[in-house]
């Protein structure tokens, strides 16, 4: 029977008291914060120190992690499956639209980006893989609460403040509310001059292997609107095949049809 190998145990707290802290620590510091004897930790520093994760100051004798650990988490990250199905979902997406291509995940009120593929515009939608984005004003992060409840959706947006970043911001939980909610009937979701001025997404969601995921196209609101229909009719073709296996677990009686595929008339302003 598997049991809990108290060294390893102690690293990832001892690496978690950093992340909480964000400062350097001496050996007494984390050796209180993490209710372990001195001697004890003295060892485990030592140890890390020793292995490159840890540098140590030359006057205070303290410790922080090196970016040797973040750099072995980028090196797992890049390999993890997830991440190349939506880097190939962004690519797509960026082949069918010209437009960028985004995919992203929900992070306790934000929106994290996994993958991007950069439209082919000289003027186009820009982010980096890891950035946060502000759910309020996310296309990716709405169609994901689309296709969860109600009450999530409303404990979500109320976890981050509400600021006005743009004309079409929405600061108010019941429009906010709403707007889910109606992206849940339509099975997409388009989201215009919120998060910056002047740019558009519109924007899918489904999961793959229990990890709920969303896809999104993102550029200029002059040329969004005038390929609405041929955007959300890519999102509409790249999500039957990214999340074929939500898909093919659903009845007869509730597999997916057309619905949707062809863009009804823009919102009202």
């Amino acid at each position: 029977m598997p049991t809990i190998v108290p060294a390893a145990a102690r690293t990832m707290t001892l690496l978690e008291v950093f992340a909480r802290e964000k400062r350097e620590l001496s050996n007494s510091d984390l050796a209180r914060l993490m209710d372990l004897p001195e001697s004890s930790c003295s060892d485990l520093l030592h140890t890390l120190h020793e292995l490159g994760y840890l540098l140590r100051t030359a006057r205070s004798r303290r410790f922080y992690p090196t970016a040797r650990l973040l750099t072995v988490a980028k090196e797992i990250s890049a390999s993890d499956p997830l991440y190349a199905v939506g880097a190939e979902a962004c690519e797509l997406l960026r082949d069918r639209t010209g437009e960028t291509g985004l995919c992203g995940r929900l992070e306790n009120g934000v929106v994290k980006v996994i993958a991007l593929s950069e439209g082919r515009h000289a003027l186009r939608y820009m982010q980096h893989v890891g950035d946060k984005l502000a759910l309020h004003v996310s296309a990716l992060g709405k169609a994901i609460l689309a296709i969860g409840t109600p009450e999530e959706a409303a404990r979500q947006l109320r976890l981050k403040p509400l600021r006005s970043l743009a004309s079409g911001t929405l600061t108010d939980l019941s429009k906010l509310e709403a707007q889910v909610e109606h992206a849940r009937e339509q099975g997409w979701i388009w989201v215009e001059n919120e998060g910056s001025e002047g740019l558009t997404a519109v924007a899918v969601a489904g999961q793959i292997g229990g990890e709920t995921l969303a896809l999104s196209v993102a550029g200029l609101t002059h040329r969004m609107r005038d390929q609405r229909e041929r955007c959300i009719e890519a999102l509409q073709e790249v999500k039957a095949v990214v999340f074929r296996e939500q898909q093919a677990a659903s009845s007869p009686s509730s597999s997916p049809s057309r619905r949707g595929t062809k863009a009804p008339p823009p919102d009202e302003p």
